[in-house]
């Protein structure tokens, strides 16, 4: 990999740029946070070479929704299936929202 491949993926949300203690600074928690919610499914972080965890921006933003709700008071496997539904839940509006473009656009196949 070149130094122009590198840099291209720190703009790619799902390269797996931070490791564990990063992570875990960047978010303001601890490093057995991650684990907990790496074991309560909520994210898989990807591991290095070496064994290490490397974590994606969009798995950090997924961890910060966590602790918000853990702060809170949440438990944190309530906390895990909740941030997990309300990922899906936009996924699926992102989905019909562009469902509902695709049916209102004009079809020029229909008029012939």
């Amino acid at each position: 990999m070149t130094a122009d491949d590198s840099y291209g993926r720190l703009d790619d949300d799902d390269y797996p740029a931070y490791t564990m203690g990063r992570a875990a600074e960047m978010l303001g928690t601890t490093q057995s946070f991650l684990r907990a919610i790496g074991e309560a499914r909520l994210i898989t972080p990807l591991r290095s070479a070496g064994g290490h965890r490397r974590y994606s921006r969009y798995q950090l933003r997924i961890a910060a929704r966590a602790r918000e709700l853990v702060d809170q008071g949440t438990p944190i496997e309530a906390a895990c299936r909740i941030v997990i539904l309300e990922d899906q839940l936009e996924e699926a509006q992102r989905i019909n929202a562009e469902h509902h473009r695709t049916a209102e656009s004009p079809n020029p196949t229909a008029a012939a």
